[in-house]
């Protein structure tokens, strides 16, 4: 500090000296040494002036992803009275003339060249914050750097240790403030998705919503899912695994579904949420037969149900899929439903629950599979009705519902798609269902 303190005394000497040159009278210095004086102590206030840490570090202790904002990066420029020597504007690299000027961030500035990166104004607020090299009005560097919540678009707030804390969707990256999981936001019943602010869902009539992309692609009712059910038989003959029988396919509302659900004794449905289920059992079912219409508020109007009195000829009396879910997702779950027909078509009996609901995660997952490859192959478009044009949502989806079907952390869906998707991958689906079939197990 000593140094540093004989370098002002000698830029104060050298300043004095400049003037006596100039022929000034003592009179005509005096208010030139109060300048002097001020110039000196401004000089040693910098010299001892902390720099202050950055604003942001990330917070990587604790559930949930959050970033720190604890302190501000925030630095005060030096104002000098005027310029006592050459230097070169760091903003527009002109010199610095007999005028003011501001010291900051190791370099020189015309108060007017000292511009906030956001807003390209000049700075003259007392405080201002620096990112990377770029300094900032302190409001511009929080509408750039501070997260925004995707729901309500405000910023997302900091928790009472200064942090700023926000929940965000494992695959989608939606970042959103704690307080929605609790505060009522809905949540696509599809892509799991939560409803900003400005972006309505459509309200179905069991209560469940729906993001207007997945809308786009729901099958709404049992006539318009047919299709889908040949395209999904000719996928199982395609597997050798043709299933003969006749099995009506219905599309159905969530409580009925879950009616039918509690009146079949050895129903098999798709878990964690019922979205499928493969009866063995005579009921009747209330099937949806026409297409409901989108009215005020994207809620839906114009449903059409009908009883459907189910009969059993064979194993199997029915399958009933949820209604207004995409199209992908339908066909992955009617595939698994199909596999439970096709289990008890062919006298598989009894089969751990892990077993049997992680061979029909298989086949469901296989269905998928194909659907993402044909989407990705430009040449089959033209020809197949399944590969007809589809969104880039669409495809993103796709991988949405597999990489739910991978990460499944349940015992039964999770851990029983993965071990028979082991033993897919190594013997084979056909030797897989042989030792099914003989053991009860899956081969290892």
């Amino acid at each position: 500090m000593g140094a540093e303190t004989e370098d002002i005394d000698h830029a104060i000497a050298l300043s004095l000296s400049e003037e006596d040159q100039k022929g000034k009278s003592a009179v005509e210095r005096e208010p030139q040494l109060e300048d002097d004086e001020l110039l000196a102590r401004a000089l040693q206030a910098s010299l001892i002036a902390d720099t202050q840490p950055e604003s942001w570090s990330r917070n990587d202790a604790g559930a949930g992803n959050g970033f720190g904002y604890g302190y501000e990066n925030l630095y005060q420029p030096i104002a000098f009275p005027y310029s006592t020597g050459f230097r070169v504007c760091a903003g527009c690299n002109m010199e610095i003339g007999q005028g003011r000027f501001l010291s900051c961030m190791n370099a020189v500035w015309h108060p007017e060249c000292f511009r906030c990166h956001g807003c390209n104004q000049p700075i003259s607020d007392y405080e201002f914050s620096v990112s990377g090299s770029y300094p900032y009005h302190k409001a511009c560097y929080k509408e750039s750097h501070h997260p925004k919540c995707d729901i309500c678009r405000h910023f997302i707030p900091t928790n009472a240790a200064g942090l700023i804390e926000y929940r965000a969707h494992p695959f989608w990256s939606q970042k959103y403030c704690p307080r929605h999981e609790h505060d009522g936001t809905p949540r696509c019943c599809s892509c799991e998705r939560m409803e900003s602010w400005d972006a309505k869902y459509a309200t179905l009539n069991d209560g469940r919503n729906l993001c207007l992309e997945c809308l786009d692609s729901a099958i709404m009712d049992t006539n318009e899912c047919q299709p889908l059910f040949l395209e999904i038989q000719k996928f199982f003959k395609e597997l050798n695994m043709k299933i003969t029988q006749q099995v009506p396919l219905l599309l159905v509302e969530k409580q009925a579904l879950n009616r039918a659900m509690g009146g079949e004794r050895h129903g098999h449905h798709h878990m964690p949420e019922t979205r499928g289920i493969c009866l063995s059992e005579e009921q009747t079912v209330s099937t949806i037969y026409r297409r409901p219409k989108i009215g005020v508020g994207n809620k839906v109007i114009s449903m059409k149900t009908e009883p459907y009195k189910l009969t059993r000829h064979c194993e199997v009396t029915a399958i009933l899929i949820l209604y207004g879910l995409p199209r992908l997702l339908t066909g992955t779950i009617l595939a698994h439903e199909m596999m439970h027909a096709w289990l008890r078509l062919n006298g598989y009996r009894s089969l751990r629950q892990e077993v049997e609901e992680g061979i029909c995660q298989v086949i469901g997952s296989m269905w998928l599979e194909s659907q993402i490859l044909s989407m990705s192959d430009s040449s089959n478009a033209s020809t197949s009705s399944s590969t007809k044009s589809r969104s880039p949502f669409e495809k993103k989806l796709s991988n949405f519902f597999k990489n739910q079907m991978a990460t499944d952390t349940s015992e039964v869906y999770g851990n029983g798609f993965r071990a028979g998707h082991r033993a897919v991958i190594e013997f084979g689906l056909h030797t897989t269902l042989e030792h099914i079939l003989k053991t009860g197990n899956f081969p290892h």
